[in-house]
């Protein structure tokens, strides 16, 4: 192969999953010519990070053969017709393993897909693998006992988040065109962050959750937090991403239809810009600190309008809401034992502890009456929200108070991250995603650089309920101004 030939294949399998399809529709490439490609190259570089862990590969090459003679015929499936792609392990494939790395789901293969997978086989996509998570999605890593530990192609020391770390990670090394991943709790957004990756948290509600696991398999009603949405090497990927994705689950498709907004702005000088990257429980290191405030500053240079003081909401407030109202959808997982110790542990830390254990003691234990006060004190904090984007397109905030940090499997329930010097509470991590995530509020990540050690930093582009477009169109001008996703060293 010559020097050409080599570099050739290398941008062929980064390249945006929007120009995968429209190389594939033009016969520029073949479906199964590409689909081998992404196989080769997982075949080469997957065992070094571990991301994808299960496969369909016989399943894959006889539907891209399909897909290929469908063009023949002047036939298309659909916008994603032909591109490979892989799905995270929490997402029912039909046939396929979905574990959520739980060793007692190690056997569950579902009858039908989820939702969000059959729109994207709808809409012509080749699905090969699953990727992987923490079990049951509950963490900041990606490792479980049924398929061990993904590396972040960046760096193997360091871990690639969670839980669509598996997701992140395997497009950051090329391995796949598209994914799609869930958040709960920054699941999208942290792995993103941490690989320098795209990905969007949609709006609460715009893509079922059905057939994610957690809940139990078979589970249909939607949990509150919960959302599922694409993740890519490009911002024009999230807005096809969205387009394949979004819409009613089937028995509300009787009558409702999706029509999202158009973006606010289409010039980064147009949007009105609010960035609020620092406080007190959301603390960071010194080193993103640096990367976020140099893409505001360039935000600025285009011409934007930034504001850096103004703040939609109180964030502290925010964040005990969300930690409650997030420990009340996770206790619908707990077992019975642990559900009777919290219980009873509910009269001492009810009103004496504010910290995180409380929190967790009170999401958990609450009555029906407190989580309705705090469902109204939600909806006084969205209003909040929707009054500062009649002044603001977007706001900018921080992902996680650091990059990337070192493998960490010990206890987590005790575990800590060390933010400049201070050891911080492992779960005090989740303070900027919850503060998007309970008012139900979409947020694309985007990379805006690189630590000293060479790490990927990315930033939270959020916008107003139901206007993704405008998140994404925003993540779109950035990267035309400070540059996009970046291919790891030693992967292209």
């Amino acid at each position: 192969m010559s020097e050409s030939q080599s570099r050739s294949e290398i941008d062929l399998a980064f390249r945006s999953a929007t120009e995968l399809a429209a190389a594939l529709r033009a016969r520029r490439v073949g479906c199964e010519e590409l689909l081998e490609h992404y196989l080769a190259r997982a075949a080469r570089w997957n065992p070094a990070i571990n991301a994808i862990v299960a496969w369909d590969v016989e399943g894959a090459r006889e539907r891209a053969r399909r897909a290929d003679a469908a063009l023949a015929r002047g036939e298309s499936w659909g916008p994603l017709h032909g591109v490979p792609m892989t799905i995270k392990d929490s997402i029912e494939v039909a046939g396929m393993p979905t574990t959520s790395g739980a060793p007692a789901l190690r056997e569950h293969r579902p009858a039908a897909h989820a939702p969000a997978a059959q729109r994207a086989i709808d809409a012509g996509a080749v699905v090969f693998g699953k990727t992987n998570l923490p079990i049951y999605a509950g963490d900041f890593q990606s490792y479980n006992d049924v398929y061990g530990v993904t590396r972040n192609p960046w760096n193997p020391e360091r871990t690639p988040g969670g839980s669509s770390g598996g997701s992140a990670a395997a497009l950051a090394a090329g391995l796949t065109g598209l994914e799609i991943g869930s958040d709960i709790g920054g699941s999208i957004r942290n792995p993103s962050h941490f690989c320098g990756t795209y990905g969007l948290k949609p709006s609460y509600g715009l893509v079922p959750t059905r057939g994610h696991v957690p809940g139990p398999p078979g589970t249909l009603a939607e949990a509150d937090l919960a959302v599922i949405g694409p993740m890519a090497r490009s911002a024009a990927d999230l807005a096809l991403g969205l387009d394949v994705l979004a819409g009613p689950d089937r028995w509300d498709a009787r009558a409702w239809r999706v029509e999202l907004p158009p973006p606010r702005a289409d010039r980064l000088r147009d949007f009105r810009v609010a960035a609020w990257l620092d406080h007190p429980q959301g603390a960071l290191a010194s080193e993103v600190a640096e990367r976020l405030h140099a893409a505001v500053d360039a935000i600025a240079r285009a011409g934007a309008h930034v504001d850096a003081a103004a703040r939609p909401v109180d964030g502290d407030e925010s964040f005990a809401l969300y930690l409650r109202m997030l420990y009340g959808v996770l206790a619908n997982g707990f077992p019975p034992a642990l559900l009777e110790g919290l219980d009873a542990a509910w009269p001492r830390l009810a009103s004496e502890d504010t910290g995180l254990q409380a929190n967790l003691v009170r999401g958990v234990s609450q009555r029906h009456r407190d989580w309705l006060r705090d469902a109204e004190r939600r909806a006084r904090l969205r209003a909040a929200w929707d009054a500062f984007f009649r002044d603001f397109d977007v706001l900018l905030a921080p992902v996680m108070p650091t990059a990337a940090f070192a493998h960490d499997h010990s206890d987590i329930a005790t575990r800590t991250i060390a933010v400049e010097g201070k050891q911080v509470p492992y779960f005090q991590q989740l303070f900027w995603a919850g503060v998007v995530g309970v008012v139900h509020l979409p947020s694309v990540v985007a990379p805006v650089g690189r630590t000293p050690e060479g790490l990927p930093v990315g930033v939270q582009i959020v916008a107003p309920y139901l206007e993704d477009r405008t998140a994404i169109r925003f993540a779109e001008r950035l990267a035309e101004a400070i540059g996009g996703f970046v291919a790891p060293p030693g992967f292209a």
